[in-house]
């Protein structure tokens, strides 16, 4: 008995003698009490096309009487024939259906050397510090804060709470690929890229497919369709769907679910249009300052001259990989959070509230290797606690976030705040128009017509005189605002952490019904 060619699911052909069987649009797997095909069959220079249900005796039996008629062959040959074809096609089914519920994510076995060169990497003294130089070797240039803190909150796909990320900025500055190439440094099989898929999509995922993975959404606006189930997944941790199938005892309902945790990342130069997946996400605004641009167009020029050393740039790659690959699904407690206030002044306080704890957890977890695992006695399960040194590195990259939260602008409208400051303290001026201020920052009408709209409604700017003819003359309210923004969140942060140095270890709290 000759074999199916299955190269190309959707054309399935299978060759018996001078006859030619050819499946087109292939078999469907689902509902295994029908086998319905469209069937061409050929044999020298005469096809027939059929669509049938191969399991249907009566649809067979018509099959068969018609190819013998136009072939010119006895029945009795062709039954065994289509017989053979329905046992194979069976074969197949049943194959693949047993295949896609063993697929798993392979994980790569690191070699003795691999594991220890991870091991050494995870130890190290200054481990922030070394990831964000292996960072830069593997490809990621500049965004030096920004690069560091999407990789630890990407490593937080392996906790029970993970983090979550939204790249803003406008077109062209490198969202997509500051987010691709960060994720480049973690194993493959850990990441999945979301380009376009329909919302019910997400429930036909296999039950654990998902879990403890990271999901990478190159453009938000592409993925409007599917934003309900991942906002679900974040916040819930599963997506349950409950539809009607059809069955032999008739139609009955059924769900399906699909478990997280996953940590999501996205794109999008339209912060506002998803506010409620950013307020479940870090929010990170991309650098498109002159001096990146020329770090940007200098590794640019290094490409194209052929002068980077892509063994170093692979080399690095792979030990970011294997050292993710080794880290355990430790639990993380904070002896130190009841001491850790934020600033009255951060926007939607018990949301970032959470955010800063489980960022905090996050850099805890990168360094469990260097973490004594404590075992709670009640419940057997293992832990590692967070240090202030852990706290420490936490604040450093959490205060230009906090920032960020805290302030009523955007950051488009805030650069080109800080830039209309600038110049009028560098022009001993305190009063402007609009007119003067785009010939020297270089901008157009429109932008400067939407930025100075939000900063007057904010009284940021106010009008001190003129009319619509002649133009307006404005006044800046305040020089030192996000100065002293700058120094209410950098000060609460230090304060907090000056009185965990000073004080002894928290006592646990008896819990009170």
């Amino acid at each position: 008995m000759s074999v199916l060619n299955t190269d190309n699911p959707d054309f399935i052909v299978w060759e018996h003698e001078k006859l030619c069987f050819d499946i087109l649009g292939g078999i469907r797997m689902e509902g295994l009490d029908r086998l319905r095909v469209t069937l061409r069959v050929r044999f020298d220079q005469a096809v027939i096309r059929h669509n049938l249900d191969l399991y249907n005796d009566d649809a067979l039996t018509k099959l068969v009487r018609k190819c013998a008629e136009r072939f010119e062959m006895s029945s009795s040959y062709m039954y065994p024939v289509v017989g053979q074809l329905v046992n194979l096609l069976e074969d197949y089914r049943i194959k693949a259906i047993q295949e896609a519920k063993e697929t798993t994510v392979v994980k790569k076995e690191l070699t003795s050397e691999e594991a220890e060169a991870a091991s050494q990497l995870l130890n190290s003294k200054n481990l922030l510090s070394e990831i964000s130089s292996l960072i830069g070797q593997g490809g990621v240039i500049g965004e030096v804060d920004n690069r560091l803190l999407m990789y630890i909150i990407f490593t937080s796909r392996l906790m029970a709470n993970p983090l979550h990320i939204i790249s803003t900025g406008a077109s062209g500055t490198g969202k997509s690929h500051l987010q691709e190439s960060v994720a480049a440094l973690l194993p493959p099989e850990d990441c999945m890229s979301i380009t376009d898929l329909s919302p019910n999509s997400f429930y036909y995922f296999k039950p654990n497919e998902l879990s403890h993975r990271l999901l990478l959404i190159e453009d938000l606006e592409g993925a409007k369709k599917v934003l309900y189930p991942i906002r679900e997944l974040q916040s819930k941790k599963y997506i349950t769907k409950t539809f009607v199938e059809k069955t032999r005892q008739g139609l009955r309902t059924t769900s399906r679910t699909v478990y997280g945790p996953v940590c999501v990342a996205g794109c999008t130069t339209q912060e506002q249009i998803y506010e409620d997946n950013s307020n479940r996400s870090f929010l990170i605004y991309i650098d498109d300052s002159a001096d990146q641009d020329q770090l940007v167009m200098d590794y640019q020029r290094i490409i194209s001259a052929g002068e980077r050393d892509e063994a170093a740039q692979e080399q690095a790659k792979v030990l970011l990989q294997n050292s993710q690959r080794i880290l355990e699904p430790l639990k993380v407690v904070n002896p130190f959070a009841s001491q850790l206030v934020l600033p009255k002044s951060v926007f939607k306080p018990r949301r970032t509230n959470a955010h800063y704890l489980h960022f905090i957890e996050a850099v805890t977890f990168l360094h469990q290797a260097q973490r004594i695992k404590k075992t709670n006695k009640e419940t057997g399960e293992q832990h590692i606690e967070t240090t202030i040194e852990d706290i420490q590195n936490a604040n450093v990259l959490m205060k230009d976030i906090l920032l960020k939260k805290s302030d009523k602008l955007s950051p488009a409208i805030r650069s080109y705040f800080e830039q209309l400051k600038s110049h009028l303290k560098s022009k001993r001026r305190v009063t402007f128009k609009n007119v003067d201020i785009r010939k020297a920052l270089g901008i157009s009408h429109s932008q400067q017509k939407r930025y100075m709209s939000a900063l007057v409604n904010d009284f940021y700017v106010q009008i001190k005189s003129g009319d619509q003819k002649k133009g307006f003359v404005y006044k800046v309210t305040s020089f030192e605002e996000f100065t002293a923004l700058k120094s209410s969140i950098n000060n609460a942060l230090d304060q907090a952490l000056e009185n965990i140095k000073s004080s002894k270890l928290p006592k646990k709290r008896s819990s009170k019904k």
